[in-house]
């Protein structure tokens, strides 16, 4: 029972470790990569307090090296998944009204081991089933899942007094009830943060939750596991199943329990999620929430006036950084005319300073994409621009899975706008480069904000400050995350809430106070102190 008003510690975003060769944190977590590359690790699924075996399992290759496993996962039957249900809403019973005070204090010591114990861990996972380098692994499976655990919290607290006034006689009270049921959890493999902060915001709000990972990232998967639990977190708040994903969400979609979805995925998976939703609305106990941050078609713009080195970095680092599989990389750009030249020889000379292999080589820029099927995709793609009329590949454009699923940062240059890789999610190394006459510059900007179905990130390069007035105007619906002479990536907890709108997603800002509501059910509360014992008004009398 709660004694007092409390406040939460100050959240401050998680210090970026820098891994500088032969320092102490770049040592630790090499010898630690190295171990756990060697290990073949059992994985099993997570329901209430068991870890179930099937025996039915998937095996676990990093994409740098295709050939090499370093463990297996096993997977679901239907049956475990209606079990998961069961023990979800049987925890539900005392996690739904245990103080937010004890709820708070799980996901701040798990910040505290992620910071400390965990962070070599987590890191070296994701760039071994992820293939992610050094610096991409500290920022995503480290820092950014510390910094969300520690700011939803003061989120929650910011939610929780945000209270109604009351007037004479009357205490006028809003309760911010969990979600009646339970919420469904699907995460990708590109962010192992992602993956602990879509089960872990509602939870902390006091719902229960069943986690399906991607296939892809089980094995950074595990060891969130392993961190909520040892951050005390109870049994069947947040379980965690794997396998076919068709039958895990139809079992789940099919409960009159189901009270909501937190999605990051592809936008097909998504509509065909809210296509479901909708045939069954009429089983389920209450409307659910459905929440998903999904595709991306991220640009750079820039305007003549700006400055062409600062362009090339951003289009180096937006479109290629984790090999451009990232929902927010940049992956189309308009130049003008009078600056082509330049960007371009300044890109050239970034790519081709770019090292590629695995992560274990910290100098290596570029890894493995993350499985043959993205392999096979981003290829064909570049096959298709080698032989198309109107496209070009200037700058890279090879391939090679013999050991990992490798692919060259690669840059296409279009004469079309509306060519197909200026159009098309690809989630890889490959950047489609369109340039416009200068003096068409508004026009660039329409055929930009028309060329794609998304809107999740994007940014514009100017030193006018009525280009970028206008610019930002003129690009207000095109993406949800919109930067001013930046890259179009990096979104920082507590900073750039980040999500975007049209067939990019929701726009329901994960890290932020705008997803966390998502993940309540107000109740209003008025108490009058003195209760009228008369029917009769004012307006009554003679």
């Amino acid at each position: 029972m709660a004694t007092g008003f409390f406040n939460v510690p100050k959240a401050i975003n998680e210090p970026v470790k820098t891994y500088a060769p032969n320092s102490p944190e770049c040592k630790e977590l090499l010898a630690t990569y190295k171990k756990m590359y060697k290990e073949q690790i059992d994985i099993p699924f997570y329901i209430g307090g068991e870890e179930l075996r099937t025996g039915e399992t998937v095996s676990i290759h990093p994409p740098h090296d295709h050939k090499h496993t370093v463990g297996k996962y096993h997977t679901a039957e239907k049956k475990h998944i209606t079990l998961a249900i069961e023990k979800a809403l049987e925890a539900r019973e005392k996690w739904a009204s245990t103080s937010w005070e004890h709820r708070a204090a799980i996901f701040l010591k798990a910040a505290e081991l992620l910071a400390g114990p965990y962070r070599v861990k987590i890191n070296a996972a994701t760039m071994i089933a992820q293939s992610k380098n050094v610096m991409q692994a500290e920022i995503d499976a480290a820092c950014e899942l510390i910094d969300f655990f520690k700011f939803n919290v003061q989120f929650m607290t910011e939610i929780y007094s945000n209270q109604p006034i009351s007037s004479a006689g009357i205490w006028n009270r809003m309760e911010y009830r969990p979600l009646e049921g339970f919420v469904y959890a699907i995460t990708p493999f590109n962010f192992t943060s992602i993956a602990g902060n879509l089960p872990a915001s509602p939870a902390m709000m006091g719902n229960v939750v069943i986690w399906k990972p991607a296939r892809s990232q089980v094995y950074s998967a595990q060891v969130i596991m392993e961190l909520f639990k040892e951050a005390g977190l109870p049994d069947g708040v947040i379980n965690m199943v794997t396998g076919n994903s068709g039958m895990i969400t139809d079992v789940l979609l099919n409960s009159k329990d189901f009270a909501g979805i937190h999605f990051t995925g592809s936008t097909p998976v998504f509509n065909s999620f809210w296509e479901q939703i909708g045939k069954n609305v009429g089983k389920y106990k209450s409307y659910p929430r459905i929440v998903g941050e999904t595709g991306g078609k991220d640009f750079v713009w820039m305007h003549s006036n700006a400055n062409a080195k600062q362009v090339a970095t951003a289009l180096a680092r937006g479109a290629f950084e984790y090999q451009g599989q990232k929902c927010s990389a940049a992956s189309r750009a308009y130049i003008p005319k009078s600056q082509w030249k330049d960007v371009r020889k300044f890109l050239e000379a970034d790519l081709r300073s770019m090292k590629m292999g695995s992560p274990e080589d910290t100098s290596n820029f570029i890894n493995a994409v993350i499985d043959n099927r993205a392999f096979d995709k981003l290829s064909s793609y570049i096959d298709a621009a080698k032989n198309d009329k109107d496209a070009e590949i200037i700058i890279g454009g090879n391939y090679d899975n013999t050991k990992g699923y490798f692919i060259e940062p690669t840059v296409i240059l279009t004469t079309n706008p509306k060519y197909e890789t200026m159009c098309t999610e690809l989630f890889g190394p490959v950047l489609t480069i369109y340039v416009y006459e200068d003096t068409e510059w508004k026009e660039s900007l329409e055929i930009l904000d028309n060329t794609s179905e998304y809107a999740l990130t994007g940014a514009i390069f100017s030193n006018d400050r009525y280009v970028i007035d206008y610019a930002t105007n003129a690009l207000e619906n095109a993406a949800g995350n919109f930067y001013i002479n930046d890259k179009p990536t990096g979104a920082v907890v507590g900073q750039q809430p980040f999500g975007g709108a049209r067939g990019s997603g929701t726009n329901d800002k994960a890290g932020s106070v705008w997803n966390l509501l998502r993940w309540v059910s107000n109740r209003t509360i008025k108490e009058t102190f003195v209760p009228p014992t008369d029917y009769r008004y004012p307006f009554l009398g003679e």
